[in-house]
């Protein structure tokens, strides 16, 4: 059975981060160039929200018993296979993951055109991805009589 305080406080930070990272985000692709402590921020904060949601999808898929996966892209995939989340917003959490393993461990150089980009998707990914976790661990009370 998954541990749903554990799994809500990690929730609360995918959404704290998720706020984070729109909010370093604004303004211009210029004026994010050009200020590397927001880049480092939003990086950071990116990262967090992704190993909390990573962190939620091996916490259920092993309390579940629904298996052990070998990368946070199978872990998304597991839920998906259970109906957590459905098979698109598996693979757009895979993408932020992809992602989040280019910043964390500078592949090559960060590009920050592609940060840019990919940032309002995967925005929206975690968003939903917390929506759909927070529906699971709380399901609907079942109607009244």
């Amino acid at each position: 059975m998954t541990d749903a305080t554990l799994v809500l406080a990690k929730l609360t930070t995918v959404r704290e981060h998720v706020d984070r990272i729109e909010r370093r985000r604004s303004g211009t692709f210029e004026q994010f160039r050009g200020d590397v402590d927001r880049q480092d921020a939003l990086a950071l904060s990116l990262i967090v929200a992704l190993q909390e949601s990573a962190d939620i999808a091996l916490h259920i898929a092993s309390d579940e018993g629904w298996g052990v996966s070998s990368s946070y892209a199978a872990a998304f995939g597991l839920l998906a296979d259970r109906g957590v989340i459905d098979r698109d917003l598996s693979r757009q959490m895979a993408a932020i993951a992809s992602l989040r393993n280019r910043v964390a461990h500078g592949y090559g150089s960060v590009d920050l055109d592609r940060i840019w980009r990919e940032v309002p998707d995967g925005v929206a990914a975690l968003r939903a991805f917390a929506a759909a976790i927070a529906a699971f661990i709380e399901p609907p009370p079942p109607p009244s009589r």
